[in-house]
């Protein structure tokens, strides 16, 4: 998978990174699949991996303790939001090391492809040869681009509300105790989860904030 971008990924900046199968192929198949790129996503986010995902994951409790113990918190981009939907991923993020969003996406979507290839006795790549991103200049877009985000399943019919789908950082927002803590809103975000829940629900707010984010939205990707 090619890390070579027509213009550099800044560190410092955020952006819209977007992720599609090869021919719309369905990569999420069951809540163990969603589960473990969720995993991945955290696991990857740091420079310096000690060991692949799948040999931590074979590690006793104990030994999983002590590689904990002396992994070093050195993440490679800040999350802020995220959704995986069967056919593509979403996720902002912000650049905090050179290279960081290009390493910490390759390493990601390599990890999940070993996996899934393995599980599912096929060969060859998964996804397409290179993410898409779209700058976001402000936290004004970026609250907005949350709410796109954490709607894609609910516009995409896939349930009723974005409470519904599980496979997003939605959860984090609108719960006092979530199960993952993938995102890192510190310095950027105040999130109230009662406002944040009728801010994403509300769909005339949501339609009137599309103008707010056109330009980060990948139908309108050029790059």
């Amino acid at each position: 998978m090619s890390n070579i971008r027509k213009t550099a990924l800044v560190t410092g900046e955020t952006y819209h990174v977007f992720t599609r199968s090869i021919a719309g192929f369905e990569v999420f198949r069951s809540d163990k699949s969603f589960g473990r790129f969720i995993q991945t996503m955290d696991y990857y986010n740091n420079s310096s991996p000690r060991l692949r995902l799948s040999d931590y994951l074979e590690l006793s409790p104990e030994a999983r303790q002590k590689t904990d113990n002396f992994r070093e918190h050195n993440p490679l981009v800040q999350i802020f939001a995220y959704c995986l939907m069967p056919t593509h991923t979403h996720i902002a993020l912000k650049q905090i090391q050179d290279g960081g969003i290009s390493t910490y996406m390759s390493n990601v979507l390599n990890s999940f492809s070993r996996y899934f290839n393995t599980a599912h006795k096929r060969r060859g790549p998964l996804w397409e040869s290179k993410f898409k991103n779209v700058l976001v200049d402000t936290d004004d877009q970026l609250l907005h681009l949350t709410r796109y985000i954490h709607l894609n399943p609910s516009s995409a019919g896939l349930v009723s509300k974005p409470e519904e789908w599980q496979y997003s950082s939605y959860h984090e927002y609108v719960s006092i105790n979530p199960t993952e803590n993938v995102c890192n809103l510190e310095g950027v975000l105040d999130i109230n989860p009662t406002e944040y829940r009728r801010f994403v629900n509300n769909r005339i707010a949501y339609q009137r904030g599309l103008s707010k984010i056109k330009q980060l939205l990948i139908d309108n990707y050029t790059g």
